[in-house]
């Protein structure tokens, strides 16, 4: 012991003189014999905290701070090359801090070097690394707590308490009772109690947490149904754990060593107390709190600090009362209304908390797994049987469960491999480690596919009644974007027989965060907006009027905090889970005094480009090129001209469908242009439906049907020329995929914004004087995916007013009537009827 400094020596000597026992070992801890007994004590000296530097002869690694900085070093590193390698697997980075604690632990490295142990992971280190963890541990689950929407979890909650009860209670059975059917052949004479029963059962029924949570965030469902019920879920589990474990333990009786049972009624009582006090006494706290912080100031150091104190002073009110300081964590920061002074606190803690701290979390439940301490195979094998027979048993009931309300096979299965993580021991955890490498990809491909399906089945406008409720998400990035989507909202003749429910979303960009955070401005409330925006409160107060001076407008605002690089899963999470059947994008260019265009954000169109390619709903891309100023002349004269320009396909079918609400206001004159190529059939679907659309509106004189007929690009672009120059329409509405066709051969080659593609580029464009200035673009793209419309066009056959081989008859008796003509001002423009 001559390479010990003089502290640690007198230490060890107090203890062998003390005990008169026989000690054995070295470095930084002692192993006493008495008899058959054997003690490990760690032994250290608190002051030997920071080194005075190898140059006075002192070790680094007999000091804990550089002890402390080495580990963090290792452990960060370990964690970012498994993580690289283990990336193309898609493997969550949780996976990659367990086997980074596999790998540094006493599996791996310290089989291959005997001392590596004793000299970069002494157990007298063992307290400070704990203690990290832990704190960790507890900011993680506070942010998470933090970043649930209350308001949202009262529409799960009988979902959430049926899977969470299930999802327990019977595993919990099941596994006692096969534990106790193989207690002779795997278990030792001493463990199989009663107690054990209840430790194994609860250790294989319930849900990590902290885990799960880390795995919502990394794959982008922490803001999603799925990602909230799954969450809330496991958080009453490992409550249920806990009321288990003390019910058990009160009911087995005292352990081994005859000590008495914990008071499992006074735990619960307290939790429950605990809980009710940070709803009703916190909660209003804190918003008070926030309060007094002016809007659109940035909350100071003193005020930030004062929250993060209160993070701790949970934990310890937690712990006092018997339960996990994680817990008094998460409650009080799930009390905590998300409004934008939280958002921008979670900002300042939350990189150092995830990148730092919690990855100590997972690595500690590695690195105490020594794989060679499993003394028989059969052992594991029977363990192996039962953990795999409870995840069954977990799953099937949480599927079963899943489909009783409502939701697609394949979201149960996503959801039950989310809450199949367990926490245990030796072979279990490593057990676990396997299961939690397959939950990400099966999740993710689960969810994505259940969500292909759902998308064709029920969201395009096509699909849906003209007089039916329209569910629309409108985004907005800027103050300027509201004008004319709110005259959008009013061409599509919002009323009470056809209602329209507009979810008008807010994207702000929050650089550097990892995950998104949304906020649902109910009562539109200035104290959930975001700091980043203060125009926001501009953009509630235009929607909030709107909605109060129009008749079937239901309105609410959403705030978005993400980056740009995944902003678009927001919004296409966002339609999914409200069930919107079209989506509105702003153009990333604005009208300019001048007549031009300017880019809002360079990174808009790449957010346009991503939502029209995976939204599982009708997008439409809106070129405000004067709409508003338009609109505000036209009601002085009540006439708003919008043209449809309808060439085939299923794009601009979803146009035509999106021109008939359109239609049907009163202060709208309509012109469908069809473009019919020279010796070319027309697909069946285009014919059956624009004749619908036509004998809908036969009579009415507002609704003009023309028919050019062009034979190249060439004739396409100059009759839309001689519309724009001619008419000046207030909106243009047109599909975005036109297919292969000569009308447009030739123009996707100098096409400048293939996202609105070739005709809706076209219109964007134009330059042919002021006329073309005040025509905006709705460029349309409806979401088919592998559905078969046959049974729509069926639906619209049979409520059609004559059979399909009379419709032509029927129109030409009424047309001829009152021949071809329309409004006033629309003249020169003649066409087949």
């Amino acid at each position: 012991m001559d390479g010990k400094p003089p502290e640690l020596l007198m230490h060890l000597s107090m203890k062998e003189a003390a005990g008169g026992t026989h000690m054995s070992g070295g470095g930084s801890g002692a192993n006493f014999s008495f008899g058959d007994l054997v003690l490990k004590m760690d032994c250290y000296s608190p002051k030997m905290v920071v080194s005075n530097g190898v140059w006075l002869g002192d070790n680094p690694m007999h000091f804990s701070f550089p002890l402390f900085l080495t580990q963090l070093l290792f452990i960060s590193l370990t964690t970012r090359a498994l993580a690289a390698l283990l990336r193309p697997l898609r493997q969550p980075l949780v996976v990659a801090e367990i086997l980074a604690g596999i790998v540094l632990g006493p599996t791996f490295m310290g089989r291959i070097f005997k001392t590596y142990t004793n000299i970069f992971f002494p157990d007298r280190s063992a307290y400070l690394l704990k203690t990290a963890a832990n704190m960790g541990l507890l900011y993680f689950v506070f942010i998470v707590g933090l970043e649930i929407d209350t308001s949202i979890l009262r529409h799960t909650g009988r979902k959430v308490l049926s899977v969470a009860t299930a999802g327990i209670i019977l595993p919990f059975f099941v596994t006692i009772s096969i534990t106790y059917t193989f207690r002779k052949h795997f278990l030792q004479q001493h463990t199989y109690n009663q107690a054990f029963y209840v430790y194994l059962g609860i250790a294989l029924s319930i849900t990590s947490f902290p885990v799960l949570a880390r795995i919502l965030l990394e794959i982008k469902l922490m803001d999603t149904e799925i990602g909230r019920i799954a969450l809330s879920t496991a958080m009453i589990i490992e409550f249920l754990g806990w009321v288990l474990l003390a019910i058990g333990i009160a009911f087995t009786g005292s352990n081994e060593t005859g000590s008495s049972p914990p008071p499992s009624h006074l735990i619960i009582l307290a939790a429950i107390v605990f809980a009710l006090f940070c709803l009703f006494a916190v909660r209003p706290a804190v918003g008070w709190f926030f309060s007094r912080i002016p809007e659109g100031e940035v909350m100071s150091d003193m005020d930030s600090g004062t929250i993060l104190i209160g993070v701790m002073a949970a934990g310890l009110i937690a712990d006092i009362i018997g339960l996990h300081s994680a817990f008094g964590a998460f409650v009080y920061g799930f009390v905590i209304r998300p409004t934008p002074h939280a958002t921008a606190l979670i900002g300042r803690v939350e990189e150092f908390v995830k990148d730092l701290l919690l990855p100590l979390v997972f690595f500690a439940s590695g690195f105490r797994i020594d794989l060679l301490t499993i003394a028989r195979p059969s052992h594991a094998l029977v363990l192996i049987f039962i953990f795999l027979l409870s995840a069954s048993v977990k799953i099937g009931v949480i599927i079963l469960i899943a489909v009783y309300f409502g939701f697609p096979v394949l979201e149960g299965i996503a959801l039950a491999f989310l809450l199949i993580e367990a926490d245990t021991y030796a072979v279990i955890l490593l057990l676990n480690i396997l299961m939690t490498a397959t939950v990400t990809p099966v999740v993710t491909a689960a969810y994505k596919r259940s969500r292909k399906h759902l998308g064709y089945k029920r969201r395009n406008l096509q699909c849906s009644r003209p007089d039916s409720e329209l569910r629309m998400l409108a985004c907005v990035h800027k103050s300027r974007n509201v004008p004319s989507i709110i005259s959008l909202l009013d061409l599509s003749n919002p009323t009470k027989k056809s209602p329209i429910f507009i979810y008008a979303l807010h994207l702000v960009e929050l650089s550097g965060h990892a995950s998104a955070m949304l906020i649902v401005d109910n009562a539109c409330s200035s104290d959930s907006l975001p700091l980043t925006h203060a125009h926001s409160q501009h953009i509630i107060n235009a929607f909030e009027t709107y909605e109060q001076h129009a008749g079937g407008v239901s309105i609410q605002p959403i705030t978005a905090v993400s980056p740009f690089s995944t902003m678009h899963e927001d919004v296409c999470s966002i339609a999914e889970d409200r069930h919107a059947a079209i989506i509105i994008l702003p153009f990333h260019k604005l009208h300019t005094v001048d007549g031009g265009m300017e880019v809002i954000h360079p990174a808009i169109r790449t957010l346009n480009a991503n939502v029209l390619k995976h939204a599982h709903c009708s997008v439409g891309v809106l070129v405000d090129r004067g709409l508003s100023s338009a609109a505000g002349v036209n009601r002085l004269h009540h006439l708003r001209h919008v043209v449809v320009l309808f060439f085939g396909g299923p794009d601009d079918r979803e146009a035509l469908a999106y021109a008939w609400r359109i239609a049907e206001h009163p202060a709208v004159a309509l012109t469908l242009l069809r473009f019919v190529a020279e010796g070319e059939e027309a697909v069946d679907q285009d014919e059956e439906y624009v004749s619908e659309f036509r004998v809908k509106f036969v009579n009415d004189e507002s609704v003009l049907y023309v028919e050019k007929v062009v034979n190249n690009s060439e004739e396409t672009v100059e009759v839309i020329r001689e519309l724009m120059e001619g008419d000046r329409p207030d909106l243009c509405v047109v599909g975005r995929r036109i297919g292969e066709s000569k009308l447009t051969t030739g123009m996707d080659e100098w096409s400048e914004c293939p996202e609105l593609g070739p005709i809706g580029d076209l219109l964007a464009s134009l330059d042919c004087g002021a006329g073309v200035a005040a025509t905006s673009v709705l460029v349309v793209q409806q979401y088919v995916g592998e559905s078969n419309l046959g049974d729509v066009v069926a639906e619209q056959e049979e409520n059609s007013p004559t059979a399909a081989e009379g419709v032509q008859q029927y129109l030409s008796n009424h047309t001829a009537s009152r021949g071809v003509g329309g409004p006033a001002g629309m003249g020169g423009w003649h066409g087949a009827v």
